[in-house]
């Protein structure tokens, strides 16, 4: 791997509140403006649904390498990740992002390396690391065809460095 890596878009001022992102060998721009509660328009993505999202796609492809590299195969993943704004000193800020994976699995016997490897990828996750704010996951695990099942194995949540 290398020893530093960049990634690099640019953006755009588009009209009010809005404008554009866009990077180098993707198709589509995505446009976006402030959140309402700031001023911006209802329905568009905002600077916080990509800091979410970022945080969300980086759990997912960081789980995906470490469970392929681990051979192991899950039915399927998913993931909601949440972020607390709170006015502070300087401004408003991110203080607190909660990821809830659910992870679906083939076997009961897999539950316990389900739930090492989601604890892995949370430690591992290059975004999440990143932050200043406390990151923690509540992670929940079900057997495939499994309905109502009970939520299955519950971590506490680690707070991020």
């Amino acid at each position: 791997m290398l020893d530093q890596l960049q990634f690099r878009v640019e953006g755009q001022w588009t009209a009010a509140r809005r404008g554009r992102v866009e990077t180098e060998g993707v198709k589509l721009p995505i446009h976006f403006s402030a959140p309402p509660e700031f001023q911006g328009e209802a329905g568009q993505w905002t600077p916080e649904h990509f800091f979410m999202a970022a945080v969300a796609s980086c759990f997912i492809t960081t789980f995906r390498a470490i469970a392929e590299n681990s051979r192991f195969e899950p039915v399927s993943l998913g993931v909601s990740a949440e972020g607390v704004v709170e006015k502070r000193e300087g401004g408003y800020e991110f203080t607190r992002v909660v990821l809830r994976p659910l992870l679906t699995i083939r076997e009961e016997t897999d539950r316990q390396r389900a739930a090492r490897l989601l604890e892995k990828t949370e430690r591992a996750c290059l975004v999440s690391r990143s932050l200043k704010s406390e990151v923690t996951m509540e992670p929940r695990i079900e057997l495939a065809g499994m309905q109502d099942a009970p939520p299955g194995l519950q971590l506490a949540g680690a707070e991020k460095r």
